[in-house]
């Protein structure tokens, strides 16, 4: 293994500052996870983007969420014999409702996403994609960018779609009806720290 690197010195000086701060407040709390088991209140389906923490936005404490990340918060559409592309977001959906039953499940999207605006670009606007891994995925993309007037739209279109493409999870749906589990939507501003949440009357998006 000598391609691969050590850990970088800044980020082992993080874990210990860490390991001896907000652990050693909480190291109860740890040992009670790591006894009990987590039973996590909500999955949330977030962006790998960094500036996105939902631990953060929902000032949450570890065990609290089960998060799921990828590129512009996509979930793509039910296919139960997908071998590669999509599977790791089915495979997480599925953990979280049929294993550990979570009653909330939320598609978590945001201002200035790259993913979004790729997509925009690669299916509005006709431009050749740069990076084929993220194109192929951004593909999920596209019935939200016939959908929405323009780029801006396109992030809350996203979510919706995604939320669409969960209610076609056979198991996904089987909980919905049996009040076990509730959708949700949301979508969050980096510059203000606002948040936006899905309103199931109108499908608008209304400050938190």
């Amino acid at each position: 293994m000598a391609d691969i690197s050590p850990l970088p010195d800044e980020f082992a000086a993080r874990y210990r500052g860490w390991k001896e701060g907000g652990f050693a407040a909480r190291r109860a709390h740890f040992e009670t996870l790591a006894a009990e088991g987590q039973s996590p209140s909500m999955m949330v389906i977030a962006c790998c983007d960094s500036r996105i923490q939902a631990t953060e936005i929902f000032n949450a404490e570890a065990g609290d969420l089960f998060i799921h990340r990828n590129i512009a918060n996509l979930v793509p559409p039910y296919r139960p014999d997908e071998t590669a592309h999509g599977a790791s977001t089915g495979a997480a959906v599925e953990y979280a409702v049929r294993a550990l039953k979570v009653p909330h499940l939320l598609v978590l999207g945001h201002s200035n996403c790259g993913g979004i605006e790729n997509g925009w670009r690669m299916h509005a606007e006709k431009s050749p994609p740069e990076l084929a891994y993220v194109a192929a995925w951004l593909d999920l993309l596209r019935p939200a960018c016939e959908s929405a007037g323009d780029v801006g739209a396109l992030g809350k279109q996203a979510i919706r779609q995604s939320l669409e493409n969960l209610r076609g999870f056979p198991f996904v749906a089987e909980a919905v009806k049996s009040g076990a589990l509730n959708l949700h939507g949301a979508w969050f501003d980096i510059a203000t720290g606002a948040l936006f949440a899905l309103d199931p009357e109108t499908g608008d998006f209304i400050p938190v």
